[in-house]
């Protein structure tokens, strides 16, 4: 294995071909090198000195500065996957270094960025939510938790519109009790999402053309109690009437 590790050394080393390294400089200056790449955005040469300092010197005072600065690199080159690879590595590997708190919010914010749009395959959003949760669970007084929360709602943003989405699917083509499960969904996973006022008030609108009238105003009132500056408010108000008015006609049939 010592073989394998001075081999690929020897394969970074030949390929530093914008740094003005020497084959035998120390673990200090390899160390200063790399961040004066980082530090110019020459991330490509940078990462290439943090994983000679990691591979050849793994159990050094200055490893785990090398593997956190390796991970941005990947980072700050968009390379997302190889990013939330090394964030990881730093994570496990280095559990007590003072970069593991950064780290594991970037490991968040790698999946973050992978996160396609709402309509396709959402796993790497859930995957950015379990960190951001486990960060804010383990570092709650960090100066980081705002950024988190935020990108913490946009990720269960993106997961409430795709439960929307279908729930708006089943509604225009009149299977409301399908839609009604899946608003009840929105309501009961994402209720903190700006999905969730509407799918309110879309469970109001359904119930009531299933005939279930308590369920309809009960849903509308609360719409108008939870929401009271929502635009939405006057529509409610008026499925409020529709409905009462409906609802007596059918208990006079």
């Amino acid at each position: 294995s010592k073989l394998i590790i001075l081999g690929l050394v020897a394969l970074c080393i030949l390929s530093c071909s914008k740094s003005r390294m020497k084959p035998n400089a120390t673990l200090e200056e390899r160390m200063q090198e790399g961040m004066r790449l980082f530090e110019k955005g020459d991330y490509f040469d940078a990462k290439t000195q943090f994983r000679i300092v990691t591979l050849s010197h793994s159990g050094s005072l200055i490893a785990d500065k090398a593997q956190f600065y390796t991970a941005e690199c990947h980072f700050n080159m968009k390379e997302y996957i190889l990013s939330a690879s090394e964030y990881e590595r730093l994570i496990k590997v280095y559990p007590n270094s003072e970069y593991v708190d950064d780290a594991k919010y970037k490991l968040g914010l790698s999946y973050y960025k992978l996160s396609p749009k709402y309509s396709l395959d959402q796993e790497y959003t859930k995957s950015s939510i379990v960190h951001f949760q486990e960060f804010l669970e383990d570092y709650h007084t960090s100066d980081l938790v705002p950024q988190v929360e935020k990108y913490l709602l946009e990720a269960r943003n993106k997961l409430a519109q795709k439960v929307y989405a279908s729930a708006d699917i089943y509604r225009k083509m009149t299977y409301y009790g399908a839609a009604i499960i899946y608003y009840s969904k929105v309501l009961e996973e994402y209720y903190d999402t700006e999905f969730a006022p509407k799918a309110l008030f879309w469970l109001g609108d359904c119930n009531r053309r299933q005939e279930k009238f308590q369920e309809s105003l009960d849903a509308f009132a609360e719409f108008i109690q939870k929401h009271p500056n929502h635009e939405w408010v006057p529509r409610a108000r008026n499925k409020i009437k529709q409905t009462q008015r409906e609802y007596e006609k059918y208990r006079r049939m």
